[in-house]
């Protein structure tokens, strides 16, 4: 390459090179930060927003899952759009309507006009998230450049979650809910003016939109997420949850046959071929189900038996971000020398044992002495994994399908995180309710009459007995969680097989992928 290049000049792959990269990766892990965020800084602020908008308990859920739908839903839509119009172009798009949609949700006066700004906002995002990675694979070359690029999304994907804990305590202690939208307004048009100038357009490649694979899809994603949503609320054999799920069979299946049959479908099929890369959208499933678990649980537990405000949990769960950082950054520089299945067999495995760990939570921890170690643990293996997997789901994909692959990453991880959460919900309902008809003996042997007419109205058993009812679903739901990642440890020790191109890939040494 000519050394008298410009920041932003494109080699003969049509990769873009130079020092151009550091500000557009910046751009595209803004971006993603942006999206992955947003999902925990508003659970900080539902209380608030609550009191200020007269939600009932049963319509509050809604905040979140209007947004959890929505972009669910659309996710493999919005990864194939890119690759038809341009990646840029669509992904400025999704970043501009994410910013608008915060906007409108910030000046949401009723439950009715908030629950469509975040119906809005999960469009934006499942159109910006899947093209900001396959933004990726046009920036950068295979190699060691594309390896950190990886990283750092990988980093940003797993640890938003908790920078947005941090950031809602903030902003909700500090100035008022309604700033968990608006921060994302100056964001946004930031990023989408800043892509316009780093972000080099991608090829377009020519074609129509598989209209009908669209709107299956869409529809059967939504059904199939709204399914787990509701069984994490009424219950598995609640009649809509089952409704929800038969609709979501039948839809995927039409879905499944239309695209065997489309020449040009918005998921190709030929793609789960591969080996490795069917093994990689399992483990995301399963990883997924664990760490949407882990930080829900832990949320409630720092603040309902260790008295956290919405300040100190967030502030409690920044060293995950920290660690996941690290562990992506450290596995980017390793891949290609051990390539990315030692990565993710270990990184499984410390995931669980982090779980497991936490099964040992009881009504005396401490969040230094029983809270942070596991943790940590759980943080290092989820920043190898997540930079693993990221990377073997784009490997050897042409340009031409990358958005496609990259959809199908985030609507593995979504749905997992669903499925995991509804699976997790019931499992700690279940121990909960075990644990409580054991508890009310002793708290109304000792209880004195005020306390006993409180319960007898809530239903609520006061602390310390609803501290011990809530940490025994706890460490029951974390039982489950360790065995989802033991799971996907099982699933990349037997699937996965690095080949030597894949290695070669990795350092650099390679044909360039067919556009």
């Amino acid at each position: 390459m000519d050394r008298n290049a410009s920041p932003t000049s494109t080699g003969t792959d049509g990769k873009v090179r130079g020092s151009g990269n550091g500000l557009a990766l910046f751009v595209i892990a803004s971006c993603q930060l942006m999206v992955v965020l947003d999902i925990t800084i508003v659970n900080i602020a539902l209380p608030h927003i609550q009191t200020a908008l007269g939600f009932s308990t049963e319509s509050l859920s809604w905040v979140v899952n209007a947004y959890t739908l929505t972009f669910g839903g659309l996710l493999l839509l919005g990864g194939r759009a890119g690759d038809i119009l341009g990646r840029k172009r669509v992904f400025i798009s999704g970043v501009l309507l994410f910013g608008l949609a915060s906007l409108l949700g910030g000046f949401a006066q009723s439950e009715g006009q908030l629950m469509g700004a975040r119906a809005l906002q999960g469009v934006g995002g499942a159109i910006a998230s899947p093209t900001a990675l396959a933004l990726i694979t046009t920036t950068f070359r295979e190699g060691p450049a594309r390896n950190r690029a990886f990283g750092v999304f990988a980093a940003v994907s797993a640890g938003g979650g908790a920078i947005g804990l941090l950031a809602g305590g903030i902003l909700v202690e500090w100035l008022d809910w309604r700033w968990v939208f608006f921060v994302n307004v100056p964001i946004a048009l930031a990023i989408a003016l800043t892509a316009t100038r780093v972000i080099r357009e991608s090829a377009r490649h020519p074609g129509h939109f598989d209209l009908a694979g669209a709107l299956l899809s869409t529809l059967g994603m939504v059904s199939l997420v709204y399914g787990f949503i509701r069984a994490s609320q009424e219950g598995w054999r609640d009649p809509f949850t089952l409704a929800s799920f038969g609709v979501a069979v039948v839809l995927l299946l039409l879905f499944f046959l239309n695209e065997r049959r489309s020449p040009q479908p918005i998921t190709p099929l030929h793609m789960f071929a591969d080996r490795n890369r069917a093994g990689t959208y399992g483990i995301m499933l399963f990883l997924a189900c664990a760490m949407f678990g882990m930080f829900f649980f832990l949320t409630l537990f720092v603040q309902n038996v260790l008295g956290f405000s919405p300040l100190q949990a967030g502030f409690a769960f920044l060293p995950v971000s920290a660690v996941i950082g690290v562990g992506a950054g450290v596995t980017s520089q390793l891949l290609p020398k051990f390539g990315p299945k030692p990565f993710m067999v270990t990184g499984a495995l410390l995931s669980a044992a982090g779980l497991a760990w936490l099964t040992q939570t009881d009504v005396d921890s401490t969040y230094l002495g029983s809270i942070l170690g596991p943790m940590l643990v759980f943080s290092l293996g989820m920043g190898m994994q997540f930079v693993s997997l990221t990377l073997m789901a784009l490997s050897n994909v042409p340009d031409r399908e990358s958005g496609a692959a990259s959809g199908l990453l985030n609507t593995t991880q979504q749905v997992g995180g669903s499925l995991g959460l509804s699976i997790l919900v019931t499992v700690f309902g279940t121990a909960s309710r075990n644990e409580a008809h054991q508890q009310v003996p002793a708290f109304l042997s000792s209880a004195n009459p005020e306390q006993k007419a409180v319960f007898l109205r809530t239903g609520q058993l006061p602390d310390p007995w609803g501290d011990q009812v809530l940490t025994s679903g706890v460490s029951a739901a974390f039982i489950v969680a360790a065995l989802f990642a033991l799971v996907a440890a099982t699933i990349a020790l037997f699937a996965i097989q690095v080949r030597p191109s894949d290695l070669q890939r990795l350092q650099g040494n390679h044909t360039p992928t067919a556009v």
